[in-house]
């Protein structure tokens, strides 16, 4: 029944965090009436009254700033002078300022958004079709989330109790994957499908030009992953810190800072974090009600009665969490299926931080899958092109990438090696 009430919410369009809220009432009701009901703001409270949670609008601020000072184009440019070279150079280059820009930002949409009114018109300009260029784009997308800072680690470090900082240094390894598999699949249909490559390559002091012009941007995630993994200061800090650089380089270096662009991002900071912070609250209610019910533990007795190999158990969880990615927000999942689901990760043995990432790219991945894709959408609405036809030439990327998902998922030492040799 209560299943039921969010289903309908959902069909009727009502907002995720208000069907979340609704349902767990209802389920509270259900429990003990209004005796339960009345603890709902307690829950809500406790929900969100995690100190690492005040990072994430930092680390969103400092992005908004250091995107407003142009370091899009700079990166850009640095990734053409690596890479440019090759058939299909400015779709390598597309996955290689991924990588630098993921630094920056954190979020895979605003990576889509950033790439997507830069990148793809270039692309079409040189000769690769709408369609490819936001295919390539939604691919490199999903490195940003996946490199720190990440603010979906910041999410899932918070509630599922583990290390940000080792959930840092995990991800880098994962992210730069991402980018290698996605430029093999771009060289090997480079030919077939005759994409374009510059007529000249770089040369060095071009090169050495435009590392010079992005030294201060690249700079900003050394600052950020260092000062957590070496304890010099925890997340939050961090990303106060990240705030007070771009804050510097936009008003004294590239000097493109103005107060009335300042308060338009922190207009738009606000609004990304109150919605993240809205659906956690609401889905701690029915969190709380999850947990009441034993519901948790009766999903791990569900997986394990359909087998004791911790193999195919994991497997089992890969293929809910990305089926689920396919209708359901990211953020969602991640607040209601990270209580059922990770526990169980325990329970066959997985290090929490090979779990952290598994979830976490699985989570990524989804973010292009249609049809709730949302770096899809945002490169249709961006760009004009058609969702089926990004879908369409999204196909490669996907299968490499969950190809590459399930081979860190059954073998841990790939991405522990990193957080190992840092000490965690």
């Amino acid at each position: 029944m209560i299943g039921f009430i969010f289903v309908v919410l959902m069909l009727f369009g009502a907002p995720i965090a208000i069907a979340l809220g609704i349902t767990g009432l209802a389920g509270m009701y259900d429990i003990g009436g209004t005796h339960f009901t009345s603890l709902a703001p307690s829950k809500i409270f406790n929900g969100l009254n995690i100190f690492p949670f005040l990072a994430m609008p930092f680390f969103i601020l400092a992005g908004e700033i250091m995107n407003h000072t142009g370091i899009t184009n700079r990166l850009v440019a640095l990734s053409q002078s690596l890479v440019g070279h090759f058939r299909g150079g400015l779709a390598h280059s597309n996955m290689v300022a991924s990588v630098f820009f993921s630094g920056i930002t954190g979020s895979a949409t605003a990576d889509a958004a950033a790439f997507g009114r830069t990148l793809v018109p270039a692309m079409v300009k040189q000769g690769y079709t709408k369609e490819y260029a936001c295919a390539v784009t939604a691919a490199g997308s999903i490195i940003g989330p996946t490199i720190p800072p990440s603010g979906l680690m910041v999410v899932y470090g918070s509630l599922m109790g583990v290390s940000i900082g080792g959930l840092f240094a995990t991800g880098i390894l994962p992210g730069i994957l991402v980018c290698l598999v996605c430029m093999a699949i771009i060289t090997a249909m480079g030919k077939r499908k005759n994409l374009p490559k510059s007529s000249q390559k770089a040369s060095l002091r071009e090169v050495l030009q435009h590392f010079k012009s992005s030294l201060l941007a690249l700079l900003m995630p050394l600052i950020i992953l260092g000062g957590i993994v070496f304890g010099v200061v925890t997340p939050t800090e961090a990303a106060s810190i990240a705030v007070a650089y771009a804050l510097i380089i936009g008003t004294f270096v590239y000097r493109n800072l103005s107060i009335k662009a300042l308060y338009g991002m922190i207009v738009r900071t606000s609004q990304i974090s109150a919605v993240i912070y809205l659906i956690i609250g609401s889905a701690s209610i029915l969190g709380w009600w999850l947990s009441f019910n034993q519901i948790p533990q009766m999903v791990a007795d569900t997986f394990i009665a359909l087998s004791d190999d911790p193999n195919v158990i994991l497997a089992l969880i890969i293929v809910l969490l990305l089926a689920v990615g396919m209708i359901m927000d990211i953020n969602v999942m991640l607040v209601i299926l990270a209580p059922i689901l990770v526990p169980l990760t325990a329970e066959i043995g997985m290090d929490p931080l090979h779990a952290g990432i598994v979830f976490i790219l699985a989570l990524n991945i989804s973010l292009m899958t249609p049809p709730i894709g949302a770096c899809l959408f945002v490169l249709s609405s961006v760009t004009g092109a058609k969702l089926e036809g990004i879908s369409k030439e999204l196909m490669p990327f996907l299968i490499g990438q969950l190809i590459l998902l399930f081979a860190i998922a059954f073998f841990p030492d790939i991405v522990l090696f990193i957080p190992r040799m840092l000490g965690y």
